[in-house]
C-alpha cells in the first residue's frame, strides 16, 4: 500500500517537491544559494529591466525589499516610472488576452483612445503619465531655482514621500516596490533614464523652455560615479551578490563598476560580485551579451571562478515571484 504524502503547506513547498529538472532545478538551487549569500551574511543588488513593474513584480518584489532580501537595485526609466504609473491608475489599464490577434487598425483604434500597449497590457495616458507629469516637472523647477542638481530615483522618492499622489493609489501601497524602496531608503541606479516615458516628457520640456536646463537632471556617468561610491563603501565588510532580471542596460550596468575600479581606477582588494543569477530568455549563439553565460563574465573581471552562478532560461514574469517565494518562505 503506497504511503500517503503530508499534504503541501505552501508554494515554497510545491518548488520543492516538484521543480526537480532542467530550469526548475536551476531555479530551486538559484534560490536556495540567494538564501545561503543573505545567511552568511551577504547582501544583493537586483537589477531589472523589460516590462517588470507592469507585470505587477511589485506583489513580491515589495515583499523582498521590506523584509531585507534586496538591499540595492538598478532599474531601467520604464521600470522606475511604471511601477508609479500601477500605483496610481490600475483602475484604468485595460488587459487584452487576445493581443496577439490585435490588427494594424486594432492598434489605431487603442491609440486614439490614449492607451499604451505593453505586450497584453495598456497603460492609460491621461490616469497615469498626466497625472504623473505635472507634480514631476514642477519638482524639477524648484530643485533648479535652488541651485541643486538631482537624480531621477531621488524626484520620485521626493514626492512619495509627501504623499503626492496619495490620493489616486488604486493598488494596496504593499504591493508597490517602488514605495517599498523609498520607505527604505534604498539605494536605487536608473542608467538611461532619458529614454523613458517622463525622461522624454523632461526633455521636451528643457527644449520648450518649461525646465530652464537639463543638467538639473544628473546623467548616467553621475549614476555610475555613485555606484562606483556606493559599491566600494558597501562591499568592504559585506559580500555583494548579483540577481539580474532581463539583460540590457540594467544589467550591463552596474556589473561592470566591478572591473571599473579594479582595471580603471587602479583600486586594490575589490571585491568581485560573491553570487550572480540571471533570469534570461536571450540567445547567446545571436552574440547577445545579455544572453552571455555567467562564466563569460569571469573574462571581464566581473565574477569569479569560485562565484555561485545560475542561469535560468524562461520568463522573468513566471521565474522571479517563484524564487521570491521560495526565498521568503512562502
Amino acid at each position: 500500500m503506497t504511503e500517503k504524502r503530508p499534504p503541501l503547506s505552501g508554494v515554497s513547498d510545491f518548488i520543492g517537491r516538484h521543480f526537480r529538472h532542467f530550469n526548475a532545478a536551476t531555479l530551486v538551487d538559484a534560490a536556495d544559494a540567494y538564501a545561503e549569500h543573505l545567511n552568511g551574511g551577504g547582501k544583493m543588488m537586483l537589477t531589472l529591466a523589460g516590462a517588470m513593474s507592469t507585470a505587477e513584480l511589485g506583489c513580491s518584489l515589495a515583499a523582498m525589499i521590506r523584509q531585507d532580501r534586496v538591499h540595492a537595485i538598478c532599474c531601467t526609466g520604464a521600470n522606475l516610472e511604471e511601477d508609479v504609473f500601477n500605483l496610481v491608475a490600475h483602475h484604468h489599464y485595460l488587459r487584452l488576452p487576445e493581443y496577439r490577434n490585435l490588427t494594424t487598425a486594432d492598434e489605431e483604434r487603442l491609440l486614439a483612445r490614449h492607451l499604451n500597449r505593453v505586450t497584453d497590457t495598456c497603460i492609460p495616458e491621461e490616469e497615469a503619465m498626466r497625472r504623473i507629469e505635472q507634480p514631476f516637472l514642477d519638482r524639477c523647477k524648484k530643485i533648479e531655482h535652488a541651485g541643486q542638481r538631482i537624480l531621477p530615483h531621488q524626484v520620485f522618492y521626493q514626492l512619495l514621500k509627501e504623499k503626492t499622489w496619495e490620493q489616486h493609489y488604486q493598488i494596496d501601497p504593499a504591493d508597490s516596490w517602488l514605495l517599498a524602496a523609498c520607505e527604505k531608503s534604498l539605494p536605487l541606479f536608473v542608467p538611461g533614464w532619458e529614454d523613458s516615458t517622463l525622461g522624454n516628457i523632461f526633455a521636451a520640456a528643457c527644449i520648450a523652455g518649461r525646465v530652464g536646463s537639463p543638467t538639473v537632471i544628473r546623467g548616467g556617468i553621475e549614476y555610475m560615479m555613485e555606484l562606483a561610491e556606493w559599491y566600494r563603501r558597501e562591499s568592504v565588510q559585506t559580500p555583494f551578490g548579483f540577481f539580474q532580471i532581463g539583460g540590457g542596460i540594467a544589467g550591463d550596468f552596474p556589473i561592470c563598476v566591478v572591473p571599473m575600479m579594479e582595471q580603471d581606477l587602479r583600486l586594490q582588494d575589490i571585491r568581485k560580485w560573491a553570487y550572480f543569477c540571471q533570469i534570461s530568455d536571450s540567445t547567446t549563439s545571436y552574440g547577445s551579451y545579455s544572453g552571455a553565460v555567467p562564466n563569460e563574465k569571469i573574462t571581464w573581471g566581473k565574477l569569479s571562478a569560485e562565484c555561485p552562478k545560475f542561469i535560468i532560461e524562461s520568463d522573468a514574469t513566471i521565474v522571479a515571484p517563484l524564487i521570491f517565494a521560495r526565498i521568503l518562505g512562502w
